[in-house]
């Protein structure tokens, strides 16, 4: 194996640590400044450069710099007393592997240092990198996924439609991608695809943001404006978050659907809408049916054709190539060459759920392009969120019990602490689109203390208010907030706590 070489022009810093990388069986070439270690590439390449920043000469700065030129794959560590922040910054743009500040602990020097070697035999050993086409196209055009390929025979059989399109599926999914799909693979692609976020718009412009406005229709309009729905002509108008459209612009929309018509805010003229619609959600609208938020006439005019595009945890065989193309992305973007998950990290990656979905694994591959340290992703590069659930799941898989918990008995069953469950549940409404979701489950929290704290003091809310840390007008106010009857005594329960505590009744003779 080759050495690793130490340039510094502090002897008692290569005195530490030759001493310390020779212990753990590491070969070492030490040099005094930077024109040594110049001269010496010309006969070898060592398997990993550590270098101080501030020596006599030429600096550490300027040496990376070189080294990366003629060598690119040869890790670099830059050490130095001067922790500023244009040092730190200046290393990593020059390409450092990584940096470490002095004084530095022995051991996580040594550490650093075999990461660095790992490096650089995987670098060796690694074959040339596969050509990935960076383009928005490769999330459809390449996935092994059952789900997705119902995706694309959906995509196939609608091309030479213009039937209307709802598409359903979780945020971050690629709704978008696939109404575009659509657009280019049928009989409009000659036309424009226009796509307008209607949860995006305020209230009060969606309407002239969808239809248009005359010169003078209001304070402001000072000049004709064509709408969406104009722009779209010809071609496809792909209106996302369509189940968050205001009640009362819904009813404009289902005419337009109806009639093929429209007319700009503050116009006489009815124009004719030669446009395609493709609507998508995040929301089950059946549910907002229901409840009275969205018109079911509307709903059944843009429920032709339902395509659901399955979240990213259903399509996990799709996981690595999107990760690929992702990273090619971001390295395109940056100007440096395309990082490659190690097999560990892959695995860790297809666990994790991704509440997300496509857009939060995009964002990962974006983080780790430019936080990773070396070109090759280990598990313990990746973000917290993935790094944490993978542990998890490794514990969970070799029966460890994590800190803090009760190991079970052979057939036993270890209750789950109460944050985990609340999580779960946090995770579960999130992961269906609720929105709101802070102040709700806020207040099923505080309704459901303030009933668990009544029922241990019998109704008696002067005791539950001390019990619970608060003061009695606070609990009081708590109460009428929550739509929790509060006309009990503060001395005896009375038949009133029985809405408090679910119907369980405390009263108590007289």
């Amino acid at each position: 194996m080759k050495p690793v070489w130490i340039v510094d022009d502090d002897q008692a810093i290569r005195w530490v640590l030759e001493k310390a990388l020779n212990r753990a069986g590491i070969k070492t070439v030490s040099f005094a400044n930077a024109q040594q270690v110049q001269s010496a590439l010309y006969d070898d390449v060592p398997a990993a450069l550590v270098s101080d920043i501030r020596m006599p000469g030429k600096d550490g700065l300027a040496l990376l710099k070189d080294v990366k030129r003629n060598h690119p794959d040869l890790p670099v560590i830059i050490m130095t007393a001067f922790g500023d922040l244009d040092s730190t910054v200046s290393a990593f743009q020059g390409g450092a592997f990584d940096y470490l500040p002095k004084p530095f602990d022995v051991n996580d020097a040594v550490s650093l240092i075999t990461r660095a070697l790992q490096e650089s035999n995987s670098t060796a050993t690694e074959p040339a990198a596969e050509e990935i086409p960076v383009n928005s196209k490769a999330m459809l055009t390449q996935s092994a996924s059952p789900a997705m390929q119902e995706v694309f025979r959906a995509i196939g059989r609608l091309a030479q439609s213009n039937v209307t399109v709802l598409i359903t599926g979780e945020s971050g999914s690629g709704k978008e991608l696939v109404a575009r799909a659509l657009h280019q693979h049928g009989i409009r692609r000659a036309g424009p695809f226009i796509a307008l976020n209607t949860a995006a718009i305020p209230r009060d412009l969606l309407e002239a943001e969808l239809f248009g406005h005359e010169r003078g229709a209001f304070t402001g309009a000072n000049t004709l404006r064509r709408g969406r729905f104009e722009e779209a002509s010809g071609g496809t108008l792909f209106l996302d978050e369509i189940g968050d459209m205001p009640f009362e612009l819904q009813t404009r929309l289902l005419r337009v659907l109806s009639d093929g018509t429209f007319y700009r805010v503050g116009g006489s003229q009815p124009i004719r809408a030669d446009v395609r619609i493709i609507a998508a959600t995040h929301q089950p609208l059946e549910e907002r049916v229901r409840e009275g938020k969205f018109r079911e006439d509307l709903f059944h005019r843009l429920n032709v054709i339902r395509l659901r595009l399955p979240p990213l945890r259903e399509r996990r065989e799709d996981i690595e190539q999107l990760a690929k193309h992702f990273l090619a992305i971001s390295a395109k973007a940056l100007g440096v060459p395309v990082k490659k998950l190690s097999d560990e990290a892959m695995a860790a990656l297809r666990e994790f759920d991704f509440p997300g979905n496509v857009r939060q694994l995009e964002n990962f591959c974006h983080w780790l392009t430019v936080m990773a340290p070396g070109q090759i992703i280990k598990p313990e590069d990746l973000p917290p969120e993935i790094h944490t659930s993978y542990h998890t799941l490794e514990l969970a898989g070799r029966g460890q019990v994590a800190q803090g918990a009760v190991a079970a008995a052979p057939g036993e069953v270890v209750p789950r602490h109460w944050t985990e469950t609340l999580s779960d549940e946090a995770a579960r409404r999130l992961q269906s689109g609720e929105l709101n979701l802070w102040s709700e489950m806020t207040k099923e929290f505080e309704r459901s203390v303030l009933k668990a704290a009544l029922n241990v003091c019998r109704g008696r809310r002067v005791e539950a208010a001390t019990r619970l840390g608060m003061g009695r007008n606070t609990i009081t106010r708590k109460m009428r907030e929550l739509g929790m009857d509060d006309r009990a005594s503060d001395d005896e329960p009375g038949p009133a706590i029985d809405n408090v505590t679910d119907g369980v009744s405390h009263a108590r003779a007289a």
